[in-house]
């Protein structure tokens, strides 16, 4: 189309995208979940630090995949060129319709649900809903305009939740007065916890909280020199988190009783109750709903451009792929924002939750391991960034995460095979579209 320009999203746009991305819900609910089964204060730690070093190494094999078949897409355009266009289309299914859209529900709900915190909605039990929704809708309109505008609103609401976090986890600490009696140094039980099947599920909520880091990979294509930039904005994002993960939960379990957060969904306004009072906390309550405005916000920048890059590889598909003026797929970000919505009005947040991180991670667990694959079968190709300390990297990763999906599909079976039921309509769904695009594609050329 005439007139289109070539903007490109600055490092520091996509940095902000990987951060907001990941601080959101997981960080703000999960430790409830956790608490239920596991009692140590160093193993609760110890969960947020091993998610984050799985999370490190994943983000460095992944900062390998992006620099070398730099694309948009993500796991979508790694596992359609490194094993089978089948595979890329399945792994675009499930980051289209549980890995942007679900998590993208999910913070909005948890956003409403925060925000209500501050306000006594009485019996009007639409009010949570109708708040969610609306923070979807509306942000889907403004990153449909151009990239100014897009990046603009995500690096504002990224610095915001940054800065938010850090003065809330120093002036809890202040004014909590005596710290709750929990012990974070290694104890002679700990052993048991951090080896436990329970550590091991637990894992899985933590890897939700992380699920993200590899959010830049789905602006390759709209990236200012990805091959360069794309390895430091995927650790340096996922590092500031990892720190603020570890900061906030041991903020959490400092200034609020663990007997009051144990299977809580909204422990951060739990622990600023604690810590400010009924008032402090109704007020902290209201600030925290606003940093997962960044996370809706980053959602819903990324994942669309996973459906606009099937949309240009799928001929029955090619709504996906349309485009404004500036280059912005508008019909992709139309098309999310609508399932989010949907997901918000029909679900309950446990029905999404639930599924979502054993689902998002043996995505993550494949497309790593295809690192190994693209080694043998292309050992010519560039590769203007090699992923560190290869292959002990993606080995970690791959340990960590099998081990956390072992005992999920074991403890968790409905869950597990839920998720997997997911991949299986995907390869049904690519099917169909295959023979469909063949179809088209022939009747076009006669």
């Amino acid at each position: 189309m005439s007139g289109r320009t070539n903007s490109k999203f600055r490092s520091t746009t996509v940095i902000a995208v990987v951060i907001a991305n990941m601080v959101g819900t997981g960080v703000f609910t999960s430790l409830g979940f956790q608490l239920l089964e596991i009692h140590s204060g160093f193993a609760l730690l110890a969960l947020w630090v091993v998610g984050g070093i799985a999370a490190l190494c994943g983000a460095m094999t992944y900062a390998e995949l992006g620099a070398a078949l730099p694309r948009s897409g993500g796991e979508y355009n790694f596992l359609a060129r490194i094993f089978h266009p089948a595979a890329g289309f399945v792994s675009g299914w499930v980051s289209a319709t549980i890995g942007f859209a679900g998590p993208c529900a999910l913070a909005a709900m948890t956003f409403a649900a925060y925000a209500t915190s501050v306000f006594d909605v009485g019996g009007l039990q639409w009010v949570r809903p109708a708040l969610a929704a609306g923070l979807v809708i509306v942000l889907g309109l403004a990153h449909a305009s151009n990239h100014r505008t897009s990046g603009g609103t995500q690096v504002v609401f990224t610095v915001l939740k940054v800065v938010v976090i850090v003065v809330f986890c120093m002036t809890a600490l202040l004014f909590a007065g005596e710290p709750q009696p929990i012990s974070f140094l290694p104890a002679a039980g700990d052993a048991g916890e951090l080896f436990s099947a329970e550590f091991a599920v637990a894992l899985i909520y933590v890897s939700y909280a992380y699920t993200g880091w590899n959010a830049a990979t789905y602006l390759g294509s709209e990236l200012e020199d990805p091959q360069r930039s794309l390895p430091i904005i995927l650790f340096s994002g996922t590092l500031v988190v990892m720190l603020l993960y570890v900061a906030l939960n041991y903020v959490f379990l400092s200034v609020a009783p663990v007997d009051a957060m144990r299977g809580e969904v909204e422990v951060g306004y739990i622990a600023a109750r604690s810590a400010f009072g009924e008032m402090g906390g109704r007020l902290t309550g209201l600030i925290l709903a606003a940093l997962l405005i960044s996370t809706v916000s980053a959602m819903t920048l990324a994942g669309p451009r996973v459906l606009q890059v099937v949309g240009e590889d799928f001929h029955a598909l090619r709504f996906f792929a349309r485009t404004n003026r500036d280059g912005i797929p508008t019909a992709a970000i139309y098309s999310q924002t609508a399932l989010s919505v949907i997901f918000i009005l029909t679900a309950s947040f446990e029905s999404i939750l639930v599924f979502a991180g054993f689902t998002l991670a043996l995505n993550s667990f494949v497309t790593v391991f295809s690192v190994f694959v693209l080694r043998w079968r292309q050992p010519q190709l560039p590769r203007p960034y090699r992923t560190f300390a290869y292959p002990l990297t993606p080995l970690v990763y791959l340990a960590l995460t099998g081990w956390t999906l072992t005992f999920v599909l074991v403890n968790k079976p409905v869950e597990g095979l839920f998720g997997l039921g997911v991949i299986a309509s995907g390869l049904v769904f690519y099917f169909v579209s295959a023979r469909a695009s063949r179809a088209s594609a022939l009747a076009g050329e006669a």
